[in-house]
């Protein structure tokens, strides 16, 4: 077993790949840690968490990874490998977080004991004195805070919005809201501030203190809130963000289909993006951080080694509230037989910030463990009516199925004279269902890259 000062020491050596790491962590020497870091310290298990959701023993610094092992080892937490993104850690073990409204996104849980608690997946912790009771709604900043503000030059969204009720409030000593800003270089913590939305408008509050991944809140008062940047006027600099590529492939046996995205490190966003990916049967490949923070708002180059084409080429660094569409880039691989390289690069300053190899094994076993095979024939038909009811322009996809020679020239104008829009679905739809599933597969592929709106509101009527 390891002593406490080699237990810090080793704590410290392994955080300091963290963006913004500071160096020292003295909640661990606080009284109302001591009794957990002396239970725990024995042995802290790293975790590297993969594509399939599961735990790895490794020592690959992604920010999903710092998020839980940094915070872990703060308190000494022994991270338990029965650990889901629906539990919060503990000092006594895993807590079970409860959907009570999945309509709203609203959470459930009930803390049993004194103690430091952290959601993971969201990146959301709190301090309480005694057992609680605790009920967590996510939120969006696109829906509370008004559009002069969002697009203010003076202010930043820096984090997730939390709806946060607690029943005694008083058992709660501090709330730690989760922000994505990298405290290195220019950045002054005398810019965080938290938003809270209440009926009778916005109100700001300064945080108590700021660390890396996140803002405390000391004997809080509870609402909608979130964590926002307030810039001094004429100010011109470039804020620092920590970020993840999140890159998921689409198995296919003839055309692997990858989507690669650039996002701020909102462990609460990487949910919401897997759990969209999940509904098209995207499987998570790989999660890692750039080399360094990025600059809030830069564009960035994607590009492969294999020439593939990627559309778009060019992503820009930006925050979409969980729920909104997540832009990314996305490419084709034919079968894969070839390891690919990809590369993102800093458009303006031409510097590599990211790279990666992807080996034709990381597909198969990545789809050997995919979920089941989704049907896009199958879709088509069982949604004939909506389909026909809801296509809008049929242009792009009446191309899109003459150049994979579903349609010819002659059926294409077929579908093109009827005199209605809904009749024009319904000839389409009729037509591409008698030529069998390799045609419905490549309409249900057209569709989906043309109207994702359409096709994800489908599927999730069908959940």
């Amino acid at each position: 077993m390891l002593s406490s000062d080699t237990y810090l020491i080793f704590i410290e050596k392994f955080c300091s790949c963290s963006p913004g790491y500071t160096g020292s962590y003295p909640q661990l020497k606080s009284p109302i840690f001591s009794s957990m870091v002396m239970r725990h310290y024995g042995s802290l298990l790293l975790l590297r968490i993969n594509h399939l959701g599961r735990t790895f023993p490794g020592d690959i610094c992604s920010e999903e990874n710092q998020i839980v092992s940094s915070y872990a080892a703060k308190l000494g937490f022994e991270v338990e490998q029965g650990y889901t993104n629906h539990q919060f850690l503990g000092p006594e073990g895993n807590v079970d977080v409860e959907l009570i409204d999945k309509s709203t996104n609203t959470y459930s849980l009930r803390f049993p004991t004194a103690g430091w608690y952290l959601w993971s997946a969201t990146g959301l912790g709190f301090v309480v004195r005694d057992a609680v009771t605790v009920t967590i709604v996510f939120g969006s900043w696109s829906q509370h805070l008004g559009l002069d503000l969002q697009h203010h030059e003076q202010w930043l969204v820096a984090g997730p919005l939390f709806a946060i009720t607690a029943e005694p409030e008083e058992a709660v000593a501090e709330i730690h809201l989760p922000h994505f800003i990298s405290l290195q270089g220019e950045v002054d913590v005398s810019w965080f501030l938290v938003a809270h939305f209440k009926d009778e408008g916005m109100a700001l509050e300064q945080p108590s203190r700021v660390e890396p991944f996140y803002a405390v809140l000391e004997n809080p008062s509870f609402s909608l809130m979130g964590i926002l940047l307030r810039i001094a006027r004429g100010t011109r600099l470039s804020i620092p963000i920590t970020s993840n590529t999140l890159l998921y492939f689409h198995p296919h046996p003839e055309d692997v289909k990858f989507h690669l995205y650039l996002v701020p490190s909102d462990a609460l966003l990487t949910k919401m993006i897997d759990d969209e990916e999940d509904r098209f049967r995207g499987v998570r490949l790989q999660t890692s951080p750039p080399v360094e923070p990025l600059t809030f708002g830069a564009r960035y180059i994607v590009s492969n080694s294999a020439h593939l084409e990627i559309i778009p080429t060019e992503l820009k660094l930006s925050y979409r509230s969980p729920g909104e569409i997540q832009p990314f880039s996305k490419f084709y691989a034919g079968q894969m037989k070839e390891p690919i390289q990809l590369e993102i690069t800093d458009k303006r300053h031409e510097i590599l910030v990211w790279k990666t190899v992807v080996k034709p094994v990381d597909i198969q076993l990545g789809a050997a463990t995919a979920p089941p095979a989704f049907s896009g024939a199958v879709f088509v038909r069982e949604n004939h009516r909506q389909l026909q009811a809801r296509i809008g322009d049929l242009k792009g996809v009446l191309d899109d199925l003459q150049d994979n020679e579903v349609l010819t020239e002659n059926e294409k104008e077929l579908v093109e004279q009827a005199k209605t829009r809904q009749s024009k679905n319904d000839t389409l739809l009729t037509m591409v269902e008698k030529k069998g599933d390799r045609a419905l597969e490549l309409l249900f592929r057209s569709l989906s890259e043309r109207d994702p709106y359409l096709v994800s509101y489908l599927r999730q009527l069908s959940l």
